[in-house]
């Protein structure tokens, strides 16, 4: 079930940003563009992909939400008009679809929330991508820390030549630590850009061990713990 604009997460709000919701269910619409305005954001909203080009390329907007179960989104990277700004796109996905996700939009960063979202998660997603975060990234739209690689258009991670099979937390977990490489994140941090607020010291140290099993199961380690602060990525022999 979908949370409820009535939630209260303890995030910071908008300052009047354009975003631009892109969803068919009109339900779904609603309570979106209830709780971004609510938190401060100017918000549009059209029912179809097909309408998203030519609105994007009439008008300026700071960051797009997308549902990438539309019927017509597969049409969105053929003939789509030049735009001179890139937003970011937060892309509303099914969990079973997440190696499907969209075409090249020609829009900025994506990032993604699997649906049924949560509206905690959703304003800590659209935050994030405001802040620009994803600095790191390479030209091919990667994300990268020595032989790390985050592929955010396929939403996949390796290791050198392993493909690393992490769940969507995971993935966002790593994706936080890479992003910020050498600097120690704590665990509200992390509980609230992982799941959109805070689930206490024992989810955050889990996740945490997963990962690592994950990410570090050869040398180097990258994920590192830096007791009663936080955890960081990056190289030992960096100071953090």
């Amino acid at each position: 079930m979908y949370g409820s604009p009535s939630e209260k997460p303890a995030l910071a709000r908008g300052a009047g940003q354009h975003l631009l919701i892109v969803v068919g269910d009109t339900d779904v619409a609603e309570l979106l563009s209830t709780m971004l305005e609510l938190a401060g954001y100017t918000v549009g909203v059209v029912a179809t992909a097909a309408e998203a080009p030519a609105r994007l390329a009439k008008q300026s907007y700071d960051l797009v939400v997308l549902d990438s179960s539309l019927p017509d989104v597969a049409d969105l990277g053929r003939d789509r008009p030049a735009l001179e700004h890139r937003p970011p796109v937060l892309l509303l996905v099914e969990y079973d679809s997440l190696d499907q996700l969209v075409p090249e939009l020609g829009l900025g960063e994506r990032d993604y929330v699997t649906k049924p979202f949560r509206v905690g998660e959703v304003l800590a997603r659209v935050q994030v991508l405001l802040r620009g975060a994803g600095s790191g990234r390479s030209g091919d739209g990667a994300l990268s820390y020595r032989d790390l690689v985050l592929d955010d258009s396929l939403c996949q991670a390796r290791r050198g030549p392993r493909s690393l099979d992490l769940t969507p937390a995971e993935y966002r977990l790593l994706r936080h630590l890479l992003v910020n490489a050498h600097r120690v994140l704590s665990k509200e941090q992390i509980g609230r850009y992982v799941w959109g607020d805070y689930h206490g010291d024992n989810a955050i140290e889990q996740l945490v061990s997963r990962l690592r099993r994950k990410v570090d199961r050869a040398a180097p380690v990258l994920i590192h713990t830096r007791r009663g602060f936080g955890y960081w990525l990056g190289s030992a022999d960096v100071e953090s």
